[in-house]
């Protein structure tokens, strides 16, 4: 089993002009990013529009990047869905294609209760051989879980080795990482809070902003963790006009999507209802990349 650490870029789908999945933008993405030396990749997650993608598009996804990638990079795979057995189908065609780990947020409709939530995570990580990352964003969610519950579904599921906090509140990074401490490890899940959420004992990254900015999100980990903390907060205070643009947008996966056009890599438009950026939003990311020295066309 690959070890899950670092900053990891939760990936696109790159589509044409006609929102279809451009598959081989799928590949030289994939490619593009493990060249740049990424400490992994996730797919089908929120980013990815996974929520907009068919069950068979989401299949071929996994696919596709696990022969793309061919164990050179960990591969993190969303897998949630909005009923328990579909959420055990698609971890289970995760893991029969390699995956190195599924990421699953509780169902995002019913918003289900504690109890719930416990069961659901029971029951996937029993019926599944391979790792899982909790993953808590009340945003999309629309569910907070508790400290205490992430601590016991952590403590309980043997399959569940990481959670992904992406709350904004830095406590319960903190608290989790204290109190989870040889259960699971947590992997920050907020572009604005990643600096503190290492201090705090996070020992990787989710990262948005990864897809424009792959080598500094992976310089900002490494350097972190050879103690370079002053060099660290540097790369962040430079990236962090690109997460808050991201997180206070509404508009992640297009505002990414672009930024990988512009910086000559596969994007295209988001599926409907989403909506390209204003003009006045593609100035502002044009700016942005500017500040980062990002290429653009």
């Amino acid at each position: 089993m690959k070890k899950i650490q670092g900053a990891y870029p939760v990936l696109i789908t790159p589509m044409d002009k006609e929102q279809s999945i451009d598959w081989q933008g799928v590949v030289n993405n994939v490619n593009y990013f493990i060249d740049q030396g990424v400490a992994g990749l996730v797919i089908n997650g929120s980013t990815g529009e996974f929520v907009s993608l068919s069950k068979s598009e989401r299949f071929q996804m996994v696919e596709t990047v696990m022969n793309t990638v061919n164990g050179r990079v960990p591969v993190i795979v969303g897998t949630a869905a909005e009923t328990t057995a579909e959420t055990i189908e698609y971890t289970k065609q995760a893991n029969a294609h390699g995956a190195d780990c599924a990421l699953i947020i509780n169902p995002y409709y019913m918003k289900p209760k504690e109890r719930e939530i416990y069961h659901h995570f029971k029951s996937v990580s029993e019926a599944v051989d391979i790792p899982i990352m909790l993953y808590n964003n009340p945003f999309t969610s629309g569910v907070d879980m508790s400290i205490e519950l992430m601590l016991e579904i952590g403590r309980a599921c043997k399959n569940v080795t990481h959670i992904k906090e992406s709350s904004g509140d830095i406590r319960k990074a903190r608290d989790l990482a204290r109190m989870g401490k040889g259960d699971f490890e947590v992997f920050c899940g907020a572009e604005e809070l990643v600096m503190e959420s290492y201090f705090v004992g996070a020992t990787g990254w989710i990262s948005v902003a990864g897809n424009i900015v792959p080598g500094l999100v992976t310089k900002m980990y490494n350097l972190f963790q050879e103690g370079e903390e002053e060099e660290a907060w540097q790369i962040n205070d430079l990236i962090l006009p690109l997460c808050e643009f991201l997180e206070g947008s509404g508009k992640y996966v297009q505002i990414v999507k672009r930024a990988m056009e512009l910086n000559g890599q596969a994007g295209g438009p988001a599926r409907s209802p989403r909506l390209g950026l204003t003009e006045e939003e593609e100035d502002k990311l044009k700016e942005i990349l500017e500040s980062l020295n990002v290429v653009s066309q």
